[in-house]
């Protein structure tokens, strides 16, 4: 494990795999366990594992994504199950339509996490979205050959996550272990860009205004502890005002999703930090001769 770089086994929108490079420099140089909520693919997470085993830290990881907790479970506990499962998988329009037909709940374990799997790699643009009654509704994705099952990665994803802590909860529940001197990362669904997006998630539950008033208190609430705490969002006003005593900074993201591909490109994002530059990795002189680029695989 020391010399494999762990990288996500799913596509997800919002992901920070392409954006990792831009992150890194700013998380902070030291610190003690680490806490993700709002997991989704776990770029961040991946790009930190190395570290955080090495420095023998706890990682507790989760997301209120059920199937995608699931499937991160059977990763976990049974890769090589799911990967054979998921070998008589084809990708062909019809055979997805059925898969997307079938019901979740009436499925084993494995099998539901195998139908995720094939689904998140086959669907358009590898979208997870559901309508209110849970739902998955993406429609079939037009590629050359994709890549179903990628069992080096698979591998490598069960043996990092047999070593954190893996949860399906909601991000206020997960964050009341956090401790002084621990990293928190929040990426949550982010504020709508314009006056007619909605605040949309990844399970039948949209996140709300309320939940990113409420997501502000948390994230008070583990500065007064002494957290170290960084938070993804939109570059709008209201992310701006909610966060605006503390350090943000702009960054440059791709925008990977969109049904208009001329509307795909860089957009500017915020990225708020509850600590000051010079408890930043950039300002550390052990990190300054670290190649962040090499994390963006």
């Amino acid at each position: 494990m020391e010399h494999i770089q762990p990288k996500p086994i799913v596509k997800w929108a919002g992901g920070k795999w392409r954006l990792i490079n831009k992150l890194l420099p700013y998380f902070p140089a030291e610190f003690n366990n680490y806490h993700e909520p709002f997991l989704g693919s776990g770029a961040v997470f991946f790009s930190l594992f190395l570290e955080i085993a090495s420095r023998k830290a706890k990682a507790y990881i989760s997301d209120l994504n059920d199937e995608l907790i699931n499937l991160y479970e059977v990763v976990r506990d049974d890769v090589e199950g799911i990967i054979g499962v998921s070998r008589g998988h084809i990708y062909d329009k019809d055979y997805y339509y059925y898969i997307r037909s079938l019901d979740p709940r009436k499925l084993s374990r494995i099998e539901r996490a195998s139908r995720m799997l094939y689904l998140n790699k086959t669907c358009f643009n590898g979208l997870w979205r559901v309508n209110s009654r849970g739902q998955f509704n993406v429609a079939f994705g037009n590629y050359t050959n994709p890549q179903i099952v990628d069992e080096s990665a698979l591998r490598t994803a069960s043996n990092v996550f047999k070593q954190a802590e893996l949860y399906c909860a909601d991000f206020e529940e997960v964050l009341e272990n956090a401790k002084s001197g621990d990293f928190v990362y929040l990426d949550p669904p982010y504020v709508p860009l314009s006056s007619t997006a909605n605040f949309t998630g990844y399970t039948p539950y949209s996140f709300t205004k309320e939940d990113h008033l409420r997501l502000k208190k948390v994230f008070t609430k583990l500065v007064k502890k002494g957290c170290f705490v960084a938070l993804s969002n939109s570059n709008t006003q209201i992310v701006k005002e909610l966060y605006g005593r503390y350090n943000i900074k702009t960054i440059s993201a791709p925008r990977a999703i969109n049904c208009n591909p001329q509307k795909r490109g860089a957009i500017q994002e915020l990225l708020i930090l509850s600590y000051s530059d010079e408890l930043a990795r950039y300002n550390c002189r052990s990190f300054r001769s670290v190649n962040f680029s090499s994390h963006q695989l």
